[in-house]
């Protein structure tokens, strides 16, 4: 349904690079048309060297919230003072709210992650899970996994001192065992028979056409491939594990969980129940998760 943009509308919005294919306009604004209000989310391509500068106009331009993508999320958790204390324990921002020209940044993605991992009863809790990655994406699917009650985390990196850096970071009482390795372990014959749940928090797939050397069928046949990337068709992470027929999933739950979040952060209102994860499934071309 089309909406009149005039000079009252209140802005929200995603900054990315590359943003052409996220799908958070398409889901804000159909709860804002649900909702009848006057406001609408549009997407920004900004640049690693532009970001510092798009961050001090959004209160200048009175943008009620911005969700933030690759790569920008750590860098948000540095120049941003006003912090949540998940933000804070992620190193990482996917949120930033304007409180009347003062900026706070928040994190979804962690929330929104381990709702969807229980929606899909991940099996995960007293088992292995394997992260692939270190940045502020990994530390969500760390986090998220610690809560679900995983008994070991194996951070997966292909800078080893990045993994340790977030194991560290991570590492806290009574909390999940965290092991780290380089890319390497991948193929380790005895480190993929444990694993409950494979979660790609890189930006393999999407920047790249290619994934890096995984041995899929080491893996227990009721292991869960996760991935972080959402698209309209299977992505290269997942391509392999669904020709093994083992159970696979995309970002796509997790981002109608953090999107969900999101919206009533820069709203201060919940969406319609069901609207969101409507428009994105409509906008992927598909029908279902």
């Amino acid at each position: 349904m089309s909406r009149d943009i005039n000079g009252a509308t209140v802005l929200t919005a995603i900054f990315g690079d590359p943003v052409e294919h996220s799908k958070s306009p398409a889901m804000h604004n159909a709860a804002y048309a649900a909702l009848a209000m006057n406001r609408a989310y549009v997407a920004f391509r900004v640049r690693r060297e532009n970001f510092a500068a798009a961050l001090r106009a959004i209160p200048a331009l009175n943008i009620a919230g911005v969700n933030l993508t690759v790569p920008h999320k750590e860098s948000a958790a540095r120049l941003i003072r006003n912090l949540s204390a998940e933000a804070r324990l992620l190193g990482a921002v996917n949120c930033v709210i304007n409180r009347r020209g003062d900026l706070y940044g928040d994190n979804t993605d962690a929330r929104g992650l381990e709702r969807d991992l229980r929606e899909l009863k991940s099996h995960l809790r007293g088992g292995l899970a394997i992260v692939i990655g270190a940045g502020g994406a990994a530390a969500a699917a760390v986090l998220a996994c610690q809560r679900i009650g995983a008994r070991e985390i194996a951070i997966c990196n292909r800078t080893i001192a990045r993994a340790r850096a977030l194991k560290k970071r991570m590492t806290r009482p009574r909390a999940s065992a965290m092991l780290t390795f380089g890319l390497d372990a991948l193929t380790d014959a005895e480190l993929l028979p444990r694993a409950r749940i494979v979660v790609n928090a890189t930006p393999m797939g999407l920047t790249t056409p290619q994934f890096a050397s995984l041995d899929y069928d080491a893996t227990p046949t009721d292991c869960l491939f996760y991935d972080l990337i959402y698209a309209a068709q299977a992505t290269p992470f997942l391509r392999p594990a669904i020709a093994l027929k083992r159970r696979v999933a995309d970002g796509a739950g997790m981002l109608i969980n953090q999107g969900e979040l999101a919206f009533k952060l820069f709203n201060r209102i919940a969406p319609p129940a069901g609207v969101m994860k409507a428009a994105l499934l409509e906008s992927l071309g598909r029908n279902h998760l």
